[in-house]
């Protein structure tokens, strides 16, 4: 339960974050999977290429071999559906951009596609949270197929190698789960144990606990979404059960902190890894009751892909309109090469912005670094192609390896990894190239942000008040079945899980509305007033619950604790 005290009044704008912009983090825990996969299939297609001496058609294939980085988090059979997606994507985007190309060579007309694209694919991935790396690689892309000579002839000829190293990307991206069939959702459910026993080390109070207990439940939603992504039967029913439970336990160790031992949550989370069996709670009387309302999540649909985007209007606008502007302003400064200016305008826009922000430096310092790389490899790169396509790789492995830790990190490779591309066909000028990746990068960074100043997000407030009256109806639910007898204990579950999915809702609204410029006051005292309520009554929920089943099988309230 929170203790800050309700405030009102206005806004107060975030500061603008310079150092904090380019802090490393903790990597990913599986910062190598996307690293090798993103070798693995980038490596086959380019090196057939470089051996039949057709270099100059490696866009085409890195279009697809490029799709095996996204969905690393989503269990398997949820992968598979959405690498088709990506894949399909990648060349719909494709196929526009060179259809483009060979009907015009007007550059103005050429940023404006590439514009368009580029809000269109960002306004997809926030829609559908496809997850990183979004849209900045489907845009890099089609932006740069945009300027590519091409005729309508040889159109399904490079569609068709993009297909087909997108078909070897699938494969890549599916074939850990032959080793780990459900390290995913393991992954998730360690997650979700470790930010509980976090939040439970804390027990409820002093400095950080809000933090941590806001951390704690956006891993549980996380893992529950990863659970119900897909539907299990058989051997995978069983497993999946066995995952719920612990996801119970992180959930009633958030209610309970001070009830709760964190080294037991953290055991459970170590014994994940691997492929061991799953450990158990202990609590199996009280299985059939703590997963009461999970095949209720199951058949309740997701809101629809319209809904989702229409928040994600000022930042389509944003994306549009900068996009635009920063393609034109290095047309007219001469740069010939507009669609890095384009890109980098893309790559900066996040959900509100004092992210933008922040990541418009982390982008500045990674080229900036990442030019500086290039000049170093360079010369010897330029002694053989072969030596272009192993720097490639190498870049491509480092990208995906240091991204996770910051931003800026992975741009140090991604930089020489895109001006190394360029020379796929002919070797150019390292000088002229670094003198044109620096400018487009701060025309694109310049412009780009100055864009998504002029665009303010009006709607923001308006949204935390949705988000509060949401948070509100979900407790009040909840509520008026405390508040019975008997309540029927999977309407119970449904109940208290709708009620964290919408305080987590509500935390992430209000956080990101509080990073936008310019807007009328955001509803503090109400936002925290729901919340208080909020957590209250999801700990009644467990209370009731874990009452319920000390009862049934005879145990005591301390051999319940998690």
């Amino acid at each position: 339960m929170s203790s800050a005290t309700p405030t009102s009044g206005p806004t107060r704008t975030r500061r603008l974050p310079l150092a904090a912009a380019l802090r490393p983090r903790r990597p990913s825990d599986i910062w190598f999977k996307p690293a090798l996969s993103s070798v693995a299939s980038l490596a086959p297609p380019t090196l057939t290429l470089l051996a039949l001496g057709r270099l100059d058609l490696a866009m085409y294939t890195m279009a697809g071999s490029m799709c095996a980085l996204y969905a690393h988090n989503r269990p398997y059979a949820a992968r598979a559906r959405v690498l088709v997606w990506v894949i399909l994507g990648m060349v719909g985007g494709l196929a526009v951009a060179l259809v483009t190309a060979s009907l015009t060579d007007d550059a103005v007309v050429l940023v404006a596609v590439g514009a368009l694209l580029a809000a269109a694919q960002k306004t997809l991935c926030d829609a559908t949270r496809v997850g990183p790396p979004g849209n900045v690689v489907l845009t890099f892309i089609s932006s740069a197929a945009l300027f590519v000579p091409q005729t309508l002839g040889q159109i399904p000829g490079h569609l068709g190698l993009a297909l087909a190293a997108g078909a070897w990307a699938w494969i890549v991206g599916m074939a850990p789960g032959l080793v780990r069939p459900h390290g995913p959702e393991r992954r998730a459910t360690a997650a979700a144990l470790y930010a509980a026993a976090a939040y439970a080390d804390t027990r409820g109070t002093g400095d950080g606990h809000a933090g941590a207990r806001a951390a704690g439940y956006a891993a549980v939603q996380a893992a529950w979404q990863a659970l119900l992504a897909v539907p299990a039967s058989g051997a995978r029913a069983a497993t999946r059960r066995a995952l719920e439970r612990l996801v119970v336990r992180a959930e009633v160790a958030l209610a309970a902190p001070a009830d709760t031992d964190p080294e037991r949550l953290r055991g459970w989370a170590r014994d994940l890894r691997g492929t061991g069996r799953v450990p158990r709670t202990g609590d199996s009387a009280a299985d059939t009751e703590e997963l009461l309302g999970v095949e209720a999540e199951l058949t309740a649909g997701p809101r629809s892909l319209w809904h989702r985007a229409g928040p994600l209007a000022p930042i389509a606008v944003r994306t549009a309109l900068g996009c635009a502007l920063a393609g034109w302003a290095s047309l007219a400064i001469g740069v010939g090469r507009p669609y890095w200016a384009l890109v980098t305008a893309a790559a900066l826009y996040q959900a509100n912005l004092t992210l933008t922000w922040s990541r418009t430096v982390q982008r500045v310092v990674g080229n900036f670094a990442g030019v500086l790389l290039f000049a170093v490899v360079a010369p010897v790169a330029h002694l053989h192609q072969a030596f272009l396509v192993v720097f490639c790789l190498a870049c491509a492995f480092g990208a995906e390896a240091f991204i996770s830790r910051n931003y800026w990190l992975g741009t140090v490779c991604v930089t020489p990894m895109a001006l190394l591309i360029s020379e796929f066909a002919r070797y150019q000028d390292p000088g002229e190239l670094i003198t044109e990746r620096v400018l487009d990068t701060v025309v694109g960074a310049v412009v780009g942000l100055l864009a998504a100043m002029a665009v303010t997000n009006r709607r923001a407030a308006s949204r935390v008040e949705e988000a509060v009256t949401a948070a509100d109806r979900a407790r009040e639910h909840a509520a008026r079945l405390l508040a019975g007898p008997h309540p029927d204990p999977a309407a119970l579950e449904t109940a208290r899980r709708a009620l964290a999915a919408a305080l987590t809702d509500l935390r992430a609204t209000a956080d990101a509305a509080a990073g936008e410029w310019w807007q009328r006051a955001l509803p503090q005292e109400r936002v925290v007033l729901a919340e208080q309520a909020g957590h209250r009554t999801l700990a009644a929920t467990v209370r009731r619950r874990t009452a319920g089943a000390d009862q049934d099988s005879g145990t005591t309230t301390e051999d319940a604790k998690p």
